[in-house]
């Protein structure tokens, strides 16, 4: 008997369904059931696990976080917890009946551990079973019968990568999180966490926040002008664009006059280059522009993937392999209502050249469509990222877009002033993919020479230069992968995790207090931890694991010396530590101005029911109270309720979609706001 070990059940049931013909068996328990059938004349047994079935942790001698001093956990030992006995059980009784096994979990660092992690509980209880790998891309019929053709050996090497982050991950962020949970007295389930990859990505978020508190705005005036051809009217800006004070705008505006003269008139046409094809950063990237989080958007992918209508959304490649059947993936697409017609219009080109993007890799291929939907076989948030990788996968095989720019200086009252127009001349890949097109403005047809009727003239319009904008969770992702924080597999997690965490709020993302007051106690007393080059030199370390060039335990241990002189910065100054953390968290609990008062609104303890609520900071003489939820990490956001006057509040939830709400519980937006939270 085979028996197949893949990550998931609903894996297990897919890869079962394609090599049985659909005639695959559940058997044993609903909860974890193993797929029965026959293959070339062998019976085979698949069983899905449910991600890692081992976890890292300390000894529970470590487990009590006001007896064990967090320097010891930096040398104390790791062990492996079972994460789910049954399911462990099943899977040595499973392989105890077995002549080999087959790992086909996902073909990554975590997908590796766990399949080697169940080697090695399978090897507990037979020592010399036979053991191959499957390595796969895509949920596809001719992927799966392909690789099941062609086994390979299992990637030790690449599991240790794995392993080893795992173990990094725990030293660092069980030391140090204790360290600034136990300064700062925040215990229980408020505790603040600090990460090897976490804490240096707030650290850009609190960075960005501090720059746009230190713009300093310069005041400019604007001058423009609408002008109408044969009924068209366009609008020019004066050639200056910016004028440092009024009273240069106020000269110009003043000798305008009623028409203006065409001088000279530029077309420029230029080709626009398709896009290169998806890696993670770029789709998650992507559905962020179209409203989706990065956890979102990776959890939708993945849905997609492990039903067979997309490959591998965890890759870093953006080459497509010479081996990626192009047409064939085309033909396939021809099965969509919505984009058959426009993948046979790529069909009948004679030949297909895909781009290229700078990143090359030989793991998986780009992420690309691998069966054909339509919006009514998915849920609108599904068809929604599939639509997006399929129209990707087409626009990396179209064309290219041509532009024709045109540029008219004119002349009023002589005064230069400059209109702009653009067209697409050749829709190219905007026709496929149209989440990058540009918007156009027509311009009427303008010839040196003629006179244009000036229609309005409107005074100097006052401006202000800018702060630089904030990270939206595109851009973020974008950055953490210039900087090395982070792989392709867990940016999203780590983005979640300061939202969970209530370090940041928001998208475009802000920091809290809190966030802001942990990442500023770091750097000034152990700058490392938010640094990104220490980070991103572990990440290259763990490369170099998965290469064979280093070992788990080198590597291990020299972030482990790294993260003692960490702790021998932070015990230094463990209560000025404290008292930044604090300060911060003490700001956190202001939610804003008492409408009644313009006293500030805290979040208050009752000393009997231990409960939470808003009060005043006025009281007695004031008495304006509000409830609130009793769990949850609370956010200010600087709004006020047009409605009731009250603050406006955010509620970030582990496992809720985070929602924005006044405090005043009689507020009449409230019925609209309690529709969309329970949406």
């Amino acid at each position: 008997m085979k028996l197949i070990i893949t990550e998931k059940n609903t894996t297990a049931r897919r890869i079962s369904t394609i090599l049985s013909g659909g005639k695959a068996r559940a058997v044993g328990s609903p909860r974890n059931p193993v797929y029965v059938f026959r293959m070339n004349g062998d019976e085979v047994h698949c069983l899905g696990l449910k991600g890692h079935i081992l976890k890292v942790d300390f000894p529970p001698e470590y487990q009590q976080w006001q007896e064990v001093e967090p320097r010891q956990l930096i040398r104390a030992e790791i062990v492996k917890v079972p994460t789910n006995k049954s399911l462990i059980r099943m899977v040595q009784s499973e392989a105890r009946k077995a002549d080999e096994v087959i790992i086909a979990t996902d073909f990554d660092r975590e997908g590796e551990l766990i399949g080697v992690d169940a080697i090695n509980l399978i090897r507990e209880v037979r020592p010399e079973i036979k053991v191959k790998r499957a390595r796969f891309s895509a949920l596809t019929p001719s992927e799966i019968k392909r690789v099941f053709a062609r086994l390979e050996d299992p990637y030790y090497n690449l599991a240790s990568a794995g392993e080893a982050r795992q173990d990094i991950d725990l030293i660092w962020g069980a030391s140090l999180t204790r360290f600034i949970s136990l300064a700062s007295t925040r215990l229980g389930k408020n505790f603040l966490s600090v990460g090897r990859v976490q804490s240096p990505t707030l650290a850009l978020i609190v960075d960005r926040e501090k720059e746009r508190k230190e713009f300093v705005p310069t005041p400019f005036w604007t001058l423009k002008i609408e002008c109408r051809k044969d009924g068209e009217i366009f609008q020019a800006t004066h050639a200056r664009e910016r004028f440092p004070t009024r009273e240069e705008a106020e000269r110009a505006h003043a000798r305008l006059e009623n028409t203006a003269s065409v001088k000279e008139v530029k077309l420029n046409e230029k080709t626009v280059k398709p896009p290169p094809p998806f890696n993670t950063t770029g789709l998650l990237t992507a559905a962020a522009s179209l409203g989706f989080s990065a956890a979102k958007a990776m959890s939708l992918a993945e849905n997609l993937y492990m039903n067979g209508y997309i490959s591998y959304p965890r890759v870093d490649n953006t080459v497509y392999p010479p081996s990626l059947d192009l047409r064939g993936i085309l033909r396939e697409l021809t099965g969509s209502i919505e984009l058959g017609e426009l993948s046979q219009e790529l069909l009948k080109r004679e030949k297909l050249v895909p781009t290229r993007g700078k990143k090359q890799s030989t793991d998986h291929p780009p992420i690309h469509p691998t069966a054909s939907a339509s919006s009514g076989d998915l849920s609108p948030q599904e068809w929604k990222i599939y639509e997006l990788v399929a129209r990707r996968f087409m626009a990396t095989l179209a064309g290219e877009a041509r532009v024709i720019n045109v540029r008219a200086d004119l002349s009023c009252g002589g005064e230069p002033f400059v209109a702009r127009g653009s067209h697409t001349l050749e829709e190219g890949w905007y026709r496929y993919y149209p989440y990058g097109r540009k918007r156009e403005t027509d311009l009427p047809h303008l010839e040196p020479g003629e006179v244009v009727e000036v229609v309005e003239a409107p005074p100097p319009k006052r401006g202000e230069t800018q702060p630089p904008p904030r990270y939206t969770q595109g851009k973020l992702i974008e950055k953490m992968e210039e900087l090395g924080l982070g792989t392709k597999s867990t940016r999203h997690a780590i983005i979640e995790s300061l939202y969970q965490r209530g370090y940041i709020y928001g998208d475009p993302i802000a920091p809290t207090e809190t966030g802001i007051a942990v990442t500023e106690a770091l750097r000034k007393f152990a700058g490392v931890i938010s640094s990104p080059e220490m980070t991103a030199a572990l990440e290259r370390d763990m490369d170099a694991i998965a290469e064979g060039a280093e070992t788990r335990l080198e590597v291990v241990d020299k972030s482990r010396e790294m993260l003692e002189e960490v702790m021998r910065l932070l015990e230094d100054s463990k209560s000025e530590v404290a008292a930044e953390i604090r300060n911060g968290i003490k700001e956190d609990r202001i939610l804003g101005s008492c409408p009644r008062c313009g006293s500030q609104l805290r979040v208050v303890r009752a000393k009997k029911s231990k409960k939470r609520f808003v009060g005043c900071s006025n009281y007695p003489e004031c008495t304006v109270t509000y409830p609130l939820p009793q769990n949850g990490n609370l956010v200010p956001t600087d709004e006020v309720c047009p409605q009731c006057g009250s603050p406006r509040v955010r509620m970030v939830s582990k496992g809720r979609k985070p929602w924005t709400f006044c405090l005043d519980p009689e507020c009449p937006t409230k019925r609209g706001e309690a529709g969309e939270e329970n949406g």
